[in-house]
């Protein structure tokens, strides 16, 4: 018997969310999905991209990944509403929690999208499908697609169908007729330098690539070439891995600042109130760094970073940002400073964590705390307990969005 994959993404999941909450709460008598809208940063901070648009936005040619203030000058009147990563996060486990009275193989892949493997339901597949998108919708207040199929990557492009809200399929006998007749670069893994090379070889649909010559293909391409053959042509081995987490690339914020700033000691206070966010993310999804990035941009726009690779992976706040220094004063050449970023990258998962002789003697000791701040800020928010650096200081304790996070909406191996 064939597998039966769900593949679930959340329509404009950060406007979405935004709009849930503030319609529960009382925040919002209008349903900010229905005007033009956008999350992204601060404009007043001389910083922000557009992470998220209402689709009466999208009217106005506002695009994801623009500048707040270009989407201002095409939209004077735009509603801007800040990321808030804490309530994302709240509102993925929620669906998350939903979805494991269904499926107990479940793989979170961002923070927006699931698959889950539903073949114990290969009889009634599409009366559940209908029950899972009712639900999150009642129940949670945001809306999705669900692809379905026999494999992840024919499940992941039926949800990438455009109408919002909505259940397809797309199994191997119907792939002819909704698969092929779409745009090249409409396909898994076919980016924009990729769709260049098709065009080139007179390839412009995923039909036409599905029925192309692999080999020449493979001398073209290499490996790629024959990988995005085989999804034209709806072949996927790959399996749903069972995590409960979200796998990311890296984790980390940035802040422009209001004023430039000159001081070390105040551009320190802003690094660790980066830190501080990025860690909680960090711990939070399971994980672990062993390489922390600092980035600069002076008064000049000019950006520039350093990095280094840490001897012993670490969750810890306190090593990451003292870690963080070393490689801060390596970096800075003594100019204001416009913008400050730390990133955490080559991360793993903290299961396989051991102590070694070279750890920090406090190591346990630091993590121990940490846990516990984390869950005293989860309980009572993010300003119940702060470090007293931060008292009588203009540096908000912790800082950063969402929108400095690798939450990739599919990575290279599905």
């Amino acid at each position: 018997m064939e597998k039966i994959i769900f593949h679930i993404d959340v329509n404009s999941a950060y406007l979405s969310w935004t709009a849930a909450y503030q319609r529960q709460y009382g925040e919002n008598n209008i349903d900010i999905r229905m005007i033009p809208s956008i999350i992204g940063g601060n404009s007043e901070d001389r910083h922000g991209i557009v992470l998220a648009k209402s689709i009466p936005a999208k009217e106005y040619n506002i695009q994801t990944g623009e500048t707040i203030l270009s989407a201002l000058t095409k939209c004077p009147e735009i509603k801007i509403f800040p990321p808030n990563y804490d309530l994302f996060m709240k509102c993925s486990d929620a669906m998350y929690q939903l979805l494991c009275q269904y499926s107990p193989l479940i793989q979170r892949y961002s923070v927006d999208e699931v698959f889950m493997d539903m073949s114990h339901f290969n009889y009634n597949y599409m009366e559940k499908a209908i029950e899972i998108k009712d639900r999150i919708e009642k129940e949670l207040g945001f809306t999705v697609n669900i692809g379905i199929s026999t494999n992840k990557l024919l499940a992941k492009m039926a949800s990438d169908f455009k109408n919002k809200n909505s259940i397809y399929t797309l199994f191997k006998e119907e792939i002819q007729q909704k698969l092929w007749p779409l745009s090249v670069g409409d396909l898994f893994m076919v980016g924009r330098a990729t769709e260049k090379k098709l065009s080139q070889l007179n390839i412009n649909t995923i039909g036409e690539l599905a029925k192309f010559d692999v080999n020449i293909l493979k001398n073209k391409l290499k490996s790629h070439g024959i990988l995005i053959h085989n999804y034209a042509n709806g072949i996927d081995n790959s399996e749903v891995r069972d995590k409960n987490y979200i796998e990311v690339k890296g984790i980390g914020n940035s802040i422009t600042m209001s004023h430039d700033v000159n001081d070390r000691e105040e551009a320190l206070k802003i690094l660790l109130s980066l830190i501080e966010t990025a860690a909680m993310r960090l711990r939070n999804n399971a994980s672990m760094c062993n390489v922390i990035v600092v980035s600069i941009k002076n008064s000049d726009f000019y950006r520039y970073s350093h990095q280094k690779t840490l001897e012993i992976i670490t969750d810890s706040t306190e090593i990451i940002f003292r870690e963080a220094t070393k490689v801060f004063d390596d970096t800075w050449r003594g100019e204001s400073i416009r913008q400050i970023g730390i990133r955490l990258t080559n991360l793993c998962d903290n299961e396989f964590y051991q102590r070694t002789f070279f750890d920090d003697k406090k190591v346990d000791k630091l993590r121990a705390i940490d846990k516990v701040v984390d869950d005293i800020r989860n309980k009572y928010g993010n300003t119940s307990i702060i470090r007293s650096t931060f008292i009588n200081s203009d540096v908000k304790p912790l800082n950063g969005g969402v929108g400095e996070t690798d939450y990739p909406m599919m990575g290279s191996i599905l």
